[in-house]
């Protein structure tokens, strides 16, 4: 039997890597080099972050019917190339701001500094850029809007559903692997040749993954590379459960059709419960290193390696609903479920890296990258119980209404941050022992604590058992 799945796989997992990348981009730049430049304060940032959030949720609701209308392959190289666009436009934001707010136009990075250095009007500087990123940072979720919704897909396609959360749990250690290659490259190309090259050069790659997976991808019936033994290993489902339900028989899912379906707002509860978790260490842990520990980018970069290091244990996060469902002889939904029950109680750990903090800044380092392991994990099985209960069809359609879910509790987390740490600062806020930022900090902390459980509960609540949806 041939292996071109793990291929696939592979191409998944390199896709995602740049897609963290590219996210971790303004996160990893705007402390240190940017908020100076253009006068941004927590808020600025926030309010940035959370309408990133909000348009990735409202792209990443129709992402799924555009994966699904034009099909794997040309579906993911639309939404690589969108997004690589989007990147890279960043860099260009101080040249256009410094062309509306000083009426000097110039195609040198460091000419648009200077004549940003000697405008008065600190508020329109902060408002024309910010208002500059927030239009980058759009086209940016627009396009990475498509890749979960597209992998997920491409793995439905290439995987039985046995082997979906193992292939997903690989895929999606991607997203460790962008945010731990990240705070290693970013800060030192931004210090080197200015943030603007940290914006370009990691928005090139995804053009270079395009020009690959132009060649790599097809269906599996259709792809020379797969032979015939593999070819009935990835579609052994078809035999238990109707060829007509597993087999891309050209049909599509309405958004009615789909919000017909508890097994929808299962899925689409669970992300919004704890999107936001993810998004907020990507967003803000480079921050609060700064904030409450005194780190600039590169001396804090060591700490981020670490807790995304630790996250890479979430890969065991794929093999465990395999474990209980070839050892247990579960279904594949309650060995899942399972699963995300033990992964959840994980991120309470949180509770206690502000507490333990003032030991050392690596506790709440390894406490953190225990979190995001376990989130990594829960996120693995979530995306794969689309896979369980729905027909190939309508797979990429339900992952971008999750999607748009866990976009929307981003936005909540982010633009709140944001606002919550200005709060504190400027009132010297005081709860529980902690006062100011570090208070601001542990009320986020506690939110991320308890989310994935309720969230949990509530999944289990609508979904108790295993329900194969055959039709839309």
């Amino acid at each position: 039997m041939t292996n071109y799945r793990w291929v696939i796989t592979a191409m998944l997992f390199f896709a995602t890597t740049i897609n963290y990348l590219d996210r971790q981009v303004l996160s990893l730049t705007w402390k240190d080099f940017i908020a100076p430049e253009f006068h941004w304060t927590n808020n600025d940032y926030g309010t940035i972050t959370g309408l990133f959030s909000i348009f990735y949720a409202v792209a990443m609701l129709f992402a799924g019917k555009f994966v699904d209308w034009l099909d794997t392959k040309k579906g993911y190289l639309w939404s690589i190339g969108i997004w690589s666009f989007g990147a890279v436009l960043h860099a260009f934001c101080g040249i256009a701001t410094a062309g509306i707010v000083a009426g000097e136009w110039t195609l040198s990075f460091e000419g648009a500094r200077q004549a940003i250095a000697v405008v008065d009007d600190v508020s329109k500087i902060v408002n024309i850029s910010v208002t500059l990123f927030v239009f980058a940072r759009i086209i940016l979720a627009i396009g990475e809007a498509g890749n979960f919704p597209a992998a997920i897909k491409a793995t439905a396609e290439y995987f039985p559903k046995k082997d979906r959360a193992f292939s997903t749990s690989i895929f999606n250690s991607g997203a460790t692997i962008g945010a731990l290659l990240a705070p290693l490259t970013i800060p030192f190309i931004a210090k080197a040749w200015g943030w603007e090259m940290a914006f370009i050069v990691i928005g090139a790659l995804g053009f270079l993954w395009m020009g690959v997976w132009v060649f790599v991808y097809d269906k599996p019936e259709k792809c020379k590379r797969v032979n015939e033994a593999e070819r009935a290993y990835i579609l052994q489902d078809d035999s238990e459960e109707g060829a007509d339900m597993q087999k891309d028989t050209g049909k599509k899912a309405s958004f009615k059709q789909a919000f017909r379906h508890k097994q929808t707002w299962a899925f689409a509860v669970g992300k919004f419960m704890t999107d936001g978790v993810w998004w907020f260490l990507l967003f803000w842990i480079p921050a609060y290193l700064s904030s409450v520990y005194g780190l600039d980018s590169t001396a804090a970069a060591p700490h981020i390696f670490v807790v995304y290091l630790i996250t890479m244990l979430s890969i065991a996060g794929g093999w465990l609903p395999t474990y209980f469902v070839d050892k247990k002889k579960m279904d594949p939904y309650a060995g899942r479920m399972k699963s995300m029950l033990i992964f959840a109680f994980v991120p309470l750990l949180v509770l206690f890296a502000q507490p333990l903090g003032h030991i050392s800044v690596w506790l709440p380092v390894v406490i953190i990258g225990l979190a995001g392991a376990a989130h990594q994990a829960w996120s693995a099985n979530i995306f794969s119980t689309v896979g369980d209960m729905f027909p190939k069809y309508a797979v990429a359609t339900i992952t971008g209404i999750g999607g748009m879910a866990g976009g929307v509790g981003s936005f909540l987390i982010n633009k709140g941050s944001g606002m919550l740490f200005d709060y504190s600062i400027a009132t010297n806020l005081r709860f529980l022992g902690f006062e100011g930022i570090n208070a601001g900090y542990f009320i986020i902390f506690c939110i991320c604590a308890f989310a994935y459980l309720i969230g949990w509960v509530i999944m289990k609540a609508l979904v108790p058992k295993y329900e194969l949806i055959r039709e839309m």
